[in-house]
């Protein structure tokens, strides 16, 4: 991995980092109102999908997937299971390389819309917040935080 990766400050307003996967740092979206992750693969200078190696872009699915889980267990644990999977990697506003992968409910008050751009963030609160962390940490679907 870069020792010097560093995520564009611009994450730091809504996500967290939770923690760091093989390929990815992973973030926390700071919006309860949809269960949401956010992969920076930990390379400098990534703008698009094509600029990682065919190996890195197989491990970026993989992650992808992973997220994915994890999506769906906060979902689950806030008593809204998601229903769509939702992944997206626009960089029009951060051109960092980045994926949002954000579990979707045709009850969220912004189906079938994007999310993007949309409404009030719903912060999770200190307690909330912890709980996620925690959940994507330690919950099933992919072991320890740094494995």
């Amino acid at each position: 991995m870069t020792v010097s990766f560093k995520a564009d400050p611009a994450f730091d307003a809504g996500s967290v980092v939770v923690c760091d996967w093989p390929l990815c740092q992973v973030r926390l979206q700071d919006d309860a109102r949809f269960p949401w992750l956010i992969l920076i693969p930990r390379r400098d200078g990534l703008r698009e999908i094509e600029d990682l190696s065919p190996t890195e872009r197989a491990r970026l699915i993989d992650e992808v997937v992973r997220a994915g889980t994890k999506v769906r267990e906060l979902g689950q644990a806030a008593g809204r299971p998601v229903q769509k999977l939702n992944v997206g990697a626009l960089g029009n506003v951060t051109a960092q390389l980045h994926l949002h992968v954000i579990g979707r409910r045709q009850d969220d008050g912004l189906w079938p819309d994007p999310v993007w751009g949309r409404g009030m963030a719903s912060p999770y609160g200190a307690h909330g917040l912890q709980a996620a962390v925690s959940r994507i940490r330690l919950g099933a679907g992919g072991g320890a935080a740094n494995s």
